[in-house]
């Protein structure tokens, strides 16, 4: 039975425009269904985020931000997979499971609207229809944004907004 209720917009389009560069993945693609590797364990999933890999970023991009979000989540504000921050500009590739995993140069990860550190996988009611997962990878004008690991994932989206020189999404889906 499917949630009777409008497709949420493209949240990144109702952001500042900002300019694009390129991301790709060995393990998902864009428009298509994630395979349930990367879905949570709830779904019978194995909560592994899946392999990104960026290239042209903006030159004076100085360190990167990944993150998850699923704009069609029966919930007034979406939900948050994953939100990765303050990555190294010399990283330009998080192999398959690296949301599990301690991340590099000083980068962590906020608690996801599990209510857990790292990636969380899809989880959509059941019969509903295919949501949308954004995998963005932000290209920054800092370091380091000012987060901590207590940040919310609203707060750190903020604070990227204002920081963010390009962005690279792939959007994959899922439906249980």
């Amino acid at each position: 039975m499917s949630l009777d209720r409008p497709v949420a917009p493209d949240p990144y389009q109702l952001l500042p425009a900002v300019g694009s560069f390129a991301v790709a993945s060995s393990d998902v693609a864009d428009g298509q269904p994630m395979d349930q590797t990367f879905a949570h364990p709830g779904v019978g999933g194995s909560n592994v985020s899946p392999q990104l890999s960026w290239s042209g970023f903006p030159a004076e991009t100085r360190g990167f931000a990944v993150t998850c979000f699923d704009p069609d989540a029966p919930t007034p504000s979406g939900f948050w997979h994953w939100v990765l921050v303050n990555l190294p500009v010399s990283v330009t590739e998080l192999e398959r499971g690296a949301g599990a995993q301690e991340p590099p140069g000083g980068a962590f990860s906020l608690r996801n609207d599990y209510s857990e550190t790292g990636y969380g996988g899809p989880y959509p009611p059941a019969g509903d229809r295919p949501h949308r997962y954004f995998f963005v990878v932000h290209a920054l004008d800092v370091d380091a944004l000012e987060l901590t690991p207590d940040s919310s994932p609203a707060y750190a989206s903020f604070n990227l907004a204002f920081h963010t020189l390009a962005r690279a999404i792939i959007t994959p889906t899922y439906q249980v």
